[in-house]
């Protein structure tokens, strides 16, 4: 038998089937090809404090850019970006609509700081993937995959800019967790897009099966999940939630990613001014960042 990948070994088996029908399973191929490890976890356990006092900034930022567009800023008023009709007016960025819209953002981004040890992380980023295709939810909005790709790069790049203007972490803290945020939301990418492209169409009436039949998530169970402080040690040890596989290579196997698993997180003395950082003394946040607005703002009735 030939030298198939540099070890005499052969492959490692990846069902074709199951990418499409068992979200797990996808999950895990997808951490296994990016290198999604346990170092990964821990910056991402011990950065979230960082990220939730950006998401103010992050928040105003991308709902400013998709009013900026008029396909784009239309949606809030047809949930669809393929509608050609005619919008009298189009939303405002400090509206008690758009405040409320924000307020969903906000609450994303919360659940990207919780445990991604644990399949409920990633079956929240599915169910937003399959809420943007306009399934399931009667407040989901049907936004074709150009826009969302935009999106996320945009976020991406949002959240770069602050973490590594950040001059209370460390150097090799701000790159470990730009690192890790960066492979969660490639992730989050393609769970945007397998409701989009017609990859596994054949499978596609066990698919629907498999979402019918799933049970929602509590809601209270999540709150709590998220609000939960966290010590700075406490992601070291680890354990996944997830069934063990004899073949899989999980973010908890023996291999680590090269992401500096030595982190500490203290000042610099050289740190770039980025505006996007909260934490920057001369940071003025240029946008409104109040979630609610007026006792108006709490519901959003479009």
């Amino acid at each position: 038998m030939g030298d198939y990948n540099g070890s005499g070994t052969l492959p490692r088996h990846v069902d074709r089937k199951a990418l499409y029908t068992d979200l797990e399973a996808r999950v895990r191929y997808l951490q296994q090809f990016i290198g999604f490890t346990a170092d990964d976890v821990i910056a991402l356990n011990r950065g979230s404090k960082y990220i939730k006092a950006l998401a103010p900034t992050l928040v105003d930022r991308v709902y400013s850019k998709l009013l900026e567009a008029d396909i784009t800023a239309r949606v809030f008023q047809t949930r669809s970006t393929t509608s050609e009709l005619d919008v009298d007016e189009y939303p405002e960025f400090k509206s008690p609509y758009m405040q409320c819209r924000r307020m969903f953002l906000r609450w994303y981004i919360t659940r990207i700081c919780s445990d991604p040890t644990k399949i409920e992380f990633w079956a929240y980023l599915d169910k937003v993937g399959r809420m943007h295709r306009g399934k399931d939810r009667m407040i989901s909005f049907d936004v074709e995959y150009i826009h969302i790709g935009a999106c996320l790069g945009y976020i991406q790049d949002v959240l770069i800019e602050g973490v590594m203007g950040c001059e209370k972490m460390s150097l090799p803290f701000r790159v470990a967790l730009v690192r890790a945020l960066g492979k969660v939301i490639w992730i989050q990418n393609d769970l945007f897009a397998r409701w989009r492209v017609g990859d596994g169409a054949e499978f596609e009436m066990e698919i629907e099966a498999v979402h019918e039949n799933q049970e929602p998530i509590s809601r209270a169970a999540s709150a709590k999940a998220n609000t939960r402080d966290r010590r700075d040690g406490e992601a070291s040890s680890v354990r996944s939630t997830w069934s063990s596989r004899g073949d899989s290579a999980s973010i908890f196997s023996d291999r680590q990613s090269t992401a500096p698993t030595s982190i500490n997180i203290g000042s610099q003395e050289v740190a770039a001014d980025y505006p996007a950082c909260p934490f920057s003394p001369d940071h003025a946040p240029s946008y409104e960042t109040r979630v609610w607005s007026d006792a108006d703002s709490g519901r959003c009735s479009r």
